[in-house]
């Protein structure tokens, strides 16, 4: 460059001592990506060529050496959901950064091109600064061309790592605040704002990039971007998992909360709008029944028909168990709990009925009993059917009742199994028969223990008479 240089002084003494290489190389990325997006021109090239040297290439309106300041930039101000930075280009910390670790910095555009080096302030000869060196444009170009020289690949890759568009990462949803992603294997969840890593996340389900950002969330980023606490964002994190539609998030949250007994779930699924929207979602979407561990084990019968019927049981906690009560998914469908379960089953229940010609033998026999045992109470109960169905209706405990009274139609049904032994049909015929004995009231009641209690009294007066 022969041409005098002009002197900018970067009123810099002091650098930043946390930065390093890639962190400075962050900041350039962050620069030209933002320029990308106001101007919503070509994508951003990072390249190495043929000298060894790195370019950082946008292609917007140019960078000029007023740009080298930290003041906040009105533009970038007035469009927080499309860049990434509010100071400026912010490109003094870089620079001095470059400098301090021997990065040689060459800035192109079609304003001009900028090095940098030290020099005296002016009118304080004893102090030095750092400055930059403004020369004519050596190349017409569009946009912005930053040469990096004595920089690794090692290094561009480590400043790329903070930019979600430079990952693999998979997006499983995007809402109206941000974008769901699958966290990587074995590393710790990444958040993002508008694409620029700000923290991780060991305990996350997911990765998240916020691209709705809030107050809360702007005023946390500070100028080094990086480890932005956790207030800051949290519930902006939850605006966009209730805002998830997809089975494919329900599902890893459900998922992981079935970890629960096992204490590995992840810090999302303690959430409680984020728990109660995942079951919706699911309720929804797919066919579950939601179970605690202790109703899967009581619940046998119920639960193994629900899974023959093609429902999936999810297993979760008691607590969550308590806030499914009363609660719609987003059809307006009750969530299936157990009881709902067993409402459906027996509000769709048909008998299979078993005539006498397709009983076996000592069927037959047992049956044929039928009037011997109600001729030892003392009158004829107002029964008009007895019937035998392969099935009945489900109790409240969750298994298959042994017997249903069916007081509409006067009409006793008895399990076929029931017909093992004399004795397991006669204690399920007598119980049936107390129910209209009693006037048709339910099991537990003193109406009903009183009538059952009265026909134990007539068979055993019978019996030993």
């Amino acid at each position: 460059m022969s041409e005098q240089a002009r002197k900018f002084d970067l009123n810099m003494e002091e650098v930043l001592e946390a930065w390093g290489v890639a962190d400075a190389t962050r900041e350039v990325i962050a620069n030209a990506l933002d320029e990308q997006a106001l101007t919503e021109t070509s994508e951003v090239e990072i390249y190495e060529d043929d000298e060894g040297r790195w370019h950082i290439r946008d292609y917007g309106r140019g960078l000029r050496h007023e740009h080298l300041t930290q003041n906040e930039d009105e533009e970038k101000l007035n469009n927080p959901d499309k860049v990434i930075g509010k100071f400026g280009v912010g490109l003094k910390d870089a620079l001095a950064t470059f400098y301090r670790n021997g990065v040689d910095v060459t800035i192109h555009s079609k304003h001009e091109t900028i090095t940098v080096e030290k020099a005296p302030k002016a009118d304080f000869e004893d102090i030095e600064t750092l400055h930059g060196l403004i020369y004519p444009p050596e190349q017409d170009i569009e946009g912005t061309d930053v040469v990096l020289e004595g920089i690794t690949e090692s290094q561009i890759d480590q400043a790329k790592s903070n930019f979600l568009r430079f990952t693999d990462d998979e997006l499983l949803e995007e809402t109206k605040f941000g974008e769901v992603y699958a966290s990587p294997a074995g590393e710790d969840s990444r958040i993002y704002v508008t694409g620029l890593k700000v923290a991780t996340e060991e305990n996350f389900l997911f990765s998240y990039n916020i691209t709705k950002t809030t107050k809360q969330v702007r005023d946390a980023l500070n100028r080094e971007r990086s480890n932005v606490g956790r207030t800051a964002y949290s519930s902006r994190v939850k605006d966009i998992l209730r805002e998830c539609e997809t089975t494919d998030v329900a599902q890893r949250l459900v998922d992981d909360f079935e970890n629960f007994t096992d204490g590995t779930t992840h810090d999302e699924v303690n959430w409680k709008p984020i728990r109660l929207h995942a079951v919706k979602l699911l309720n929804a979407q797919d066919n579950v029944v939601f179970a605690t561990v202790e109703e899967q084990n009581r619940k046998v019968d119920l639960l193994d028909h629900a899974q023959r019927e093609g429902h999936r049981v999810v297993t979760v906690p008691d607590n969550i168990r308590d806030e499914l009560r009363n609660e719609r998914d987003a059809e307006g469908n009750q969530i299936r709990d157990v009881g709902v379960y067993r409402q459906e089953y027996n509000e769709a229940h048909e008998y299979e009925w078993v005539p006498e010609n397709e009983m076996t033998n000592e069927e037959l026999r047992v049956w044929n009993l039928r009037d011997e045992i109600l001729g030892l109470l003392d009158e004829r109960p107002p029964v008009d059917e007895i019937r035998v169905s392969e099935t009945v209706r489900m109790t409240e405990q969750g298994d298959m009742a042994r017997g249903v009274w069916e007081g509409g139609e006067r009409r006793i049904v008895i399990r076929r199994d029931r017909l093992q032994s004399p004795r397991t049909f006669a204690s399920t015929l007598l119980h049936e028969v107390a129910h209209p004995k009693s006037g048709g009231a339910s099991d537990l009641t003193r109406r009903f223990e009183d009538a059952l209690t009265q026909l134990l009294g007539e068979v055993a007066e019978s019996a030993i008479e």
